[in-house]
């Protein structure tokens, strides 16, 4: 009686060991741009992803007169 105890255990035991290892292969994602939007997200978190500097939005505003400027003695 004892050791169908013990073959039963193990064996409980080992269906649960499968049926965890079944979850942990799951993928809670649906699709891969979910997957992507995901890590994204957590690496914006993170802070991974900065603001753009003042720096560098002056240069994109003195480049921009720039073109604008060019644009408007080609046309005179």
């Amino acid at each position: 009686m004892m050791a169908s105890q013990g073959i039963a255990h193990k064996r409980s035991d080992h269906l649960a060991l499968e049926a965890s290892a079944g979850l942990a292969l799951a993928c809670p994602y649906s699709s891969s741009a979910e997957f992507e939007a995901a890590i994204i997200d957590e690496r914006r978190a993170a802070g991974m992803y900065g603001r753009p500097t003042r720096q560098r939005n002056l240069f994109v505003a003195f480049a921009l007169a720039i073109l604008f400027g060019l644009i408007f003695l080609t046309a005179i």
